[in-house]
């Protein structure tokens, strides 16, 4: 093995790890945020890792009448978020993996881990698990079209759908950032990863009423090691999302080839999906849970900013 190829494969597990313990950690930040804005002291920011610490020391809980679907929902879901986080640029662009980092395959696998979900959800059989597993796929059905046109918006001018030629594009050309169509594509693709992993206004993570869940209905069946799975990679996969987002628009700080970037890529990506995550819990709480029919019709907006902003990448470049 090259010393290259070495330091490549270095990079991309330091970023694995980086966001396997930062996902939890992020969760965290947002509550606590959100605690202090609504003058409450709060558990504290490293609370998700105790949960998940006693969550895995419980053993799962598998209902009567359930099947493959739901015994592998989980480490499915787990498997899809840590590929995920080892394919999408966040601290390096000079990852071995860089030829599977295609737009297509991203949203490809944020569709499998969505839809492993609620087939699990389907197979409980139960009421909640059924509308559940509706809702999401609704959801999932207008958000996976915004993210591939949003991104092609800034990939159309760079020639190619890999993540990380249109990152580097965009360190090699900062004011780009500010054009017609990143900027419209940064508004769709903000909607879309709060929609993507449940946040509000679209869908409530610590609500349990029945009119309003939609992740939370599809994985009430889930106990002890499978629930800290579940939860464990959601918190993943709003990292990657939110470091996707980051990459996209700020990409300063990436590093490229070798190791020496790496210490400040990753203080980098921790400070910018902190500030994000921490932007998006001081704003879920001064804003209310859309209704369940609005939902759709917001991500249609979402969408036609996306179609804007292809539109003008095409027009305006």
């Amino acid at each position: 093995m090259s010393a290259d190829t070495a330091a490549r494969l270095a990079a991309t597990a330091l970023q694995v790890l980086a966001v396997a313990a930062g996902g939890p950690l992020l969760i965290g930040v947002m509550r606590q945020v959100r605690a202090r804005l609504e003058g409450r002291a709060g558990a504290g920011v490293g609370q998700p890792w105790r949960d998940l610490r006693k969550l895995l020391r419980r053993a799962p809980a598998t209902p009567t009448g359930t099947g493959w679907a739901f015994r592998l929902g989980p480490l499915l879901l787990m498997g899809t978020s840590l590929v995920l986080a080892a394919v999408v640029p966040l601290l390096t662009t000079a990852s071995p993996l860089d030829p599977a980092a295609d737009l297509f395959a991203v949203v490809g696998l944020l569709a499998l881990g969505t839809v492993t979900l609620a087939l699990a959800a389907l197979d409980t059989g139960t009421a909640f698990g059924g509308m559940g597993a509706s809702r999401e796929i609704t959801v999932l059905a207008l958000v996976e079209p915004t993210i591939l046109v949003s991104v092609l918006a800034l990939s159309a001018r760079v020639g190619s759908t890999n993540l990380a030629e249109v990152v580097t594009a965009t360190l090699h050309d900062p004011p780009r950032v500010a054009s017609p169509a990143s900027l419209l594509a940064a508004a769709a693709l903000a909607i879309v990863v709060v929609a993507e992993t449940g946040r509000l206004p679209v869908d409530n993570p610590s609500t349990h009423l029945e009119l309003t869940m939609i992740h939370e209905a599809m994985v009430l069946e889930y106990a002890g090691t499978d629930l800290a799975l579940v939860e464990w990679a959601s918190s993943i996969r709003l990292t990657v999302l939110l470091g996707l987002l980051a990459s996209l628009f700020a990409p300063w700080g990436i590093a490229g080839a070798g190791l020496a970037g790496l210490p400040l890529a990753l203080v980098a990506f921790a400070a910018k999906v902190g500030v994000l995550g921490a932007g998006l819990g001081a704003a879920e709480v001064f804003i209310a849970k859309l209704r369940l029919f609005r939902v759709p019709e917001l991500l249609a907006g979402s969408f036609v900013l996306a179609l804007l902003a292809v539109t003008s990448s095409f027009f305006l470049a």
